[in-house]
């Protein structure tokens, strides 16, 4: 879920935290089908946002030494999101008075879990991908129990709660979202990372209307000749060939790119079944029905996307994603309008302001400083013994309990 990264001492595209809030972090939600697992500075205080630092300035401007985030820089409001190894929480900057979304992992459960390269991995991802629909991430750090990552807020909540409320969408709604994802998926693509955990739950909806993808815990970076072969992702949205286990590519997105858009247009998943030994079976088997109502060129676009055989797959031919783009589903659809955000959103939330959680669910709340507080005293002063490079070799209440000292200082995940 996470990954490493190298910081950069780059200016991001804003000097300074006074534009509209754009978006939430997620992965972590309340219908997990995950298969593992504006206000304006004050003038008395301006200071730089620099990508995991906050710079402070004096009133000339005279910069001084950035240091990391640290939890003291924010106030949490509530959790508005939980998974296996964590939670997101909704907080506010104590500078600059924005709203952000903190994602939250306990350590040793990442450790017991075996998530530790996928946590870097989704850590190197999120520090380098930046794309309209995808969530923004500003920066990570830890401490002694925990990692985190800052991203935007995304107000208005996961496309997964609008489809439940709807039961599904119209021809025209659904297309609107499916060309949102459409080119968060070719810009992944074009950056050797392929998502593998597409699903409505994964999708953000800000406060215009408009997507953003959210929890990159699976993604992996992969180029065109190479071959993943972790089985994972969300039952429902498997490829065959993820199932079958005989290695995949980018095109495992395309298959579930085909999945989300019947699951909008059906308002349910296409193989879906209440024991996963048979759903697996029927999506290897291609056993699936499409609704009567359903519209004929979106019938055939799926056809197009939900096939085994890779040498047909729309997505995984010579012109790629062209092959989607140019589909007659899709006729008439302006991809330069898409991009700029330009077209009405189908569905706007009904928010009051920037940190309005609303549209989120409740869920019971940890107190974040008092459990890091609890692990400093539990682990401040144990006898361990370290090498030069920091690693845990020894402790005196066993292997156990040093796996997890390693974790709290950190030798597992260096570079957050």
């Amino acid at each position: 879920m996470f990954q490493q990264h190298q910081h950069h001492q780059v200016k991001p595209p804003y000097h300074y935290l006074l534009n509209q809030h754009s978006s939430y972090v997620g992965g972590f939600n309340g219908n997990n089908r995950s298969f593992n697992h504006l206000f304006k500075t004050p003038t008395s205080q301006p200071f730089q946002f620099e990508q995991g630092h906050f710079n402070f300035q004096t009133q000339e401007l005279t910069a001084v030494k950035p240091r990391p985030f640290q939890l003291s820089d924010f106030t949490v409001n509530r959790t508005i999101g939980t998974g296996s190894c964590g939670r997101v929480l909704l907080v506010q900057s104590v500078f600059n008075f924005r709203f952000y979304a903190l994602k939250v992992l306990k350590k040793r459960q990442v450790v017991q879990s075996n998530q530790i390269e996928h946590v870097n991995e989704e850590k190197r991802i999120l520090e380098k991908i930046r794309h309209p629909f995808l969530v923004k991430t500003w920066g990570t750090f830890q401490d002694t129990t925990n990692l985190y990552i800052v991203m935007d807020y995304v107000v208005g909540g996961e496309l997964f709660s609008v489809l439940r409320r709807m039961q599904r969408f119209s021809n025209s709604v659904a297309k609107f979202y499916a060309c949102q994802v459409l080119l968060a998926l070719e810009y992944l693509h074009c950056n050797d990372i392929i998502y593998r955990d597409l699903k409505p739950e994964n999708i953000l909806i800000d406060a215009q209307g408009n997507i953003k993808i959210t929890d990159f815990g699976f993604a992996k970076r992969l180029a065109d000749n190479e071959t993943a072969w972790t089985f994972c992702g969300t039952p429902d949205y498997l490829a065959p060939e993820v199932i079958k286990s005989k290695g995949y590519s980018k095109a495992a997105d395309w298959w579930s790119f085909g999945i989300f858009i019947f699951e909008m247009l059906a308002g349910y998943p296409p193989f879906y079944d209440d024991d996963l030994f048979r759903m697996c079976q029927k999506i290897v088997d291609g056993d699936m029905r499409y609704p009567k109502y359903f519209d004929g060129l979106a019938k055939d676009l799926l056809k197009r996307l939900l096939v085994s055989d890779l040498t047909k797959r729309y997505g995984n031919l010579r012109d790629g994603c062209h092959d989607i783009r140019n589909h007659a589903w899709f006729e008439g659809v302006d991809w330069t309008m898409v991009l700029r955000r330009e077209i009405a959103a189908p569905f706007v939330p009904d928010v009051k302001w920037d940190g309005d959680a609303s549209c989120f669910g409740f869920y019971p709340e940890e107190d974040e400083e008092k459990e890091v507080q609890k692990a400093q005293d539990k682990y401040g002063s144990s006898n361990c013994s370290t090498t030069e490079h920091g690693a845990c070799l020894s402790i005196a209440d066993g292997s156990d309990q040093c796996e997890e000292m390693a974790a709290d200082r950190g030798d597992l995940f260096p570079d957050f």
